[in-house]
């Protein structure tokens, strides 16, 4: 049965660059989705145009509609999935006017809720072997959460999605008082803090899982020269995808690292404090 691929947020950028590297070393189908279709579509053609092939399908992770109807597509025509790479996410500039309560809740809703909802809906097809991978970043080391208390809820051993769920609520909640500062000033941080978090809860729950050999891992690109980073980013998107390509293609029976962040191809110590951009 030919292996089946699925990357969201593909039409530019990292995603974009994801699904060219593995039209060419995947073994099965690679779909390149997107919330625009005619953006999709013309990002597909740029690929074919350089001799790859990739399949497109429409899917916007905000929309839960649009997730059951993929969801439903790929039961139906693939009977499974063997690779997902959470790559949609959203990132407001610096400059942009929009007050910080609404940065943090349609970052938080975008960046870690609808990527749950879509995990929700895709997991169950997951056939054995299949690999996961978070995009996250080092944006959303722990280090950023500065209250303490709230920080260790974050790493605990039994931590589950609804916790994590709550504690993701309450930064929205606080945003929107204004009171969100002693605990984290940066929305898209939070969001990434959530999605690492989150990967953790996903590998514990996947090693109990009858389907063996699942593996999921968040994976940070880098500063990358994007849309997201007004192209001020080091690295290109090729660059950028190194990464999360390397995690998608992890070998069956992996037995090294899993369910933890990883940057330049190496494990990240999510939870170090004096963690700084260097």
């Amino acid at each position: 049965m030919s292996k089946v691929a699925v990357v969201t947020g593909a039409n530019k950028g990292i995603g974009f660059a994801i699904v060219k590297s593995l039209a060419k070393q995947y073994p099965g189908t690679v779909y390149l989705t997107a919330r625009n279709e005619e953006l999709g579509l013309k990002a597909v053609r740029e690929l074919e145009s350089q001799g790859l092939k990739v399949s497109f399908h429409q899917l916007d992770i905000e929309n839960l509609e649009s997730i059951n109807r993929f969801a439903k597509y790929i039961k139906e025509k693939h009977q499974g999935l063997d690779l997902l790479v959470n790559n949609a996410a959203i990132a407001y500039k610096v400059s942009d006017p929009a007050p910080f309560s609404e940065q943090a809740k349609n970052t938080i809703r975008t960046n870690f809720t609808a990527t749950l909802h879509l995990c929700d809906a895709l997991f169950p097809l997951l056939r054995p072997h299949a690999r996961v991978v978070n995009v996250s970043s080092r944006g959303g080391m722990l280090n950023i959460v500065k209250d303490a208390e709230f920080r260790n809820k974050f790493i605990k051993e039994d931590l589950t999605v609804k916790e994590l769920t709550s504690l993701l609520d309450e930064f929205v909640e606080l945003s929107r008082l204004g009171k969100n500062e002693h605990i984290c000033k940066s929305a898209y941080g939070m969001s990434k803090v959530g999605l690492t978090a989150l990967t953790r809860i996903q590998q514990r729950e996947f090693d109990r899982d009858e389907r063996k050999d699942i593996i999921v891992n968040a994976a940070c690109p880098g500063f990358v020269a994007t849309d997201m980073s007004s192209h001020r980013g080091q690295l290109t998107p090729d660059q950028g995808a190194e990464t999360p390509v390397y995690l998608s293609l992890l070998p069956e029976k992996w037995t090294g690292p899993k369910g933890l962040l990883w940057a330049e191809k190496n494990v990240v110590d999510w939870t170090d404090l004096s963690w700084t951009w260097k």
